[in-house]
């Protein structure tokens, strides 16, 4: 019910607001622990190496910039800084689109490929330590669903 412009808001129980609260914890921790195995381990950050990975399953492993920034939930000027980090690594190479010719691709090189198979071994084992050993089989189908309308629903709301 609304008055003016304002929603009613109705305040969450004490299971969703333990939820919520575990939920944004784990929105925060998870990746940053992601981000130090592969640091430590790989001397890549998660960013790089989801860049490199969005890359790899595009074809002809290429993406436009800003096709590249929104897989990455990142902003066009963050992809840019972190794509001009792996081309100096020689991981990937920029090139003026073929198609207009205004915008810029992002395409993994034979040696970015390779790296990210070299990475992927510990962002698996990354990703068993610090959230799949945790959930109980049976949740699995019921927390993905919930987490993509979460994802769907991010997209593009952001300021609602």
């Amino acid at each position: 019910m609304t008055k003016g412009n304002q929603v009613a808001i109705t305040p969450l129980n004490a299971r969703e607001e333990a939820f919520f609260r575990a939920f944004a914890r784990a929105a925060i921790t998870v990746p940053r622990a992601f981000d130090a195995d592969l640091l430590h381990e790989q001397g890549l950050s998660l960013s790089e190496y989801f860049t490199m990975m969005f890359l790899s399953e595009a074809p002809d492993r290429c993406l436009r910039m800003n096709a590249l920034a929104t897989a990455g939930a990142l902003s066009l000027s963050g992809t840019t800084r972190i794509v001009h980090r792996l081309e100096a690594e020689g991981l990937v190479r920029r090139e003026k689109s073929g198609g207009d010719g205004r915008g810029w691709n992002a395409v993994l090189t034979d040696a970015g490929l390779e790296r990210l198979r070299a990475a992927w071994p510990t962002h698996l084992a990354s990703a068993r330590r610090h959230v799949m050993d945790h959930l109980d089989p049976g949740d699995l189908d019921s927390f993905t669903a919930a987490l993509e309308k979460f994802a769907a629903e991010g997209n593009g709301s952001v300021g609602r």
